[in-house]
Parts: C-alpha cells; structure tokens; sequence
C-alpha cells in the first residue's frame, strides 16, 4: 500500500472518512470526504484497494458505502455472466469436436 503515503487524506482526520449513518450530519461528512478524494492523485488505487478487500464502511476512493456495493454487484454480475458464457462456449466445442 505504497500509495497510502501519497493520498490526499493521509493528512486528515480519519473520522472525516468513517461518519456515522448516512444521513443527517453523516451526509455532510460523506460531501467532505468526497471533496478529499476529489483532489486525491491515488483515489484509482484507493478504490481499487477496498474493492478488492471488500471494504464495507467509510469513503474509500470517492465512493460511499452504497456506491461500493452497487460497483461489487455490477462486477459479480459481469463475472458471472463471463463464466456462463465461457461454459457455453466450451460445451458447445466439446459437443461440435471430430
């Protein structure tokens, strides 16, 4: 996590990232965060990072919670259409072989 040392928030308060709820007051943390990783020049990596390790809480590369959500089940959905396919594909070739 090389990258950590040159984002935006390492200088700020890490409970900016992690409000509590998300409405109410945590929406105006959530805006400000955000505004952080806006400027960020590591926010790809970030994202990527808590996508990857299923970050659940907090803003992480400019998302919310929910948006991480909806990118994990977009990506879920996508793979395993991908598997479908690739499965297809070779059963089709096995049935179609000499």
């Amino acid at each position: 996590m090389e990258w950590l040392r040159r984002a935006a928030c390492a200088e700020e308060d890490p409970e900016l990232f992690f409000p509590v709820g998300t409405v109410g007051p945590a929406r105006r943390d959530i805006a400000a965060a955000k505004r952080v990783c806006a400027r960020c020049p590591v926010a790809g990596q970030c994202l990527a990072w808590a996508l990857s390790t299923g970050q659940t809480s907090g803003v992480w590369g400019g998302t919310g919670e929910e948006e991480r959500a909806a990118l994990l089940r977009t990506v879920r959905r996508q793979k395993a259409s991908q598997e479908s396919r690739t499965s297809q594909t070779s059963q089709t070739s096995r049935r179609n072989a000499p």
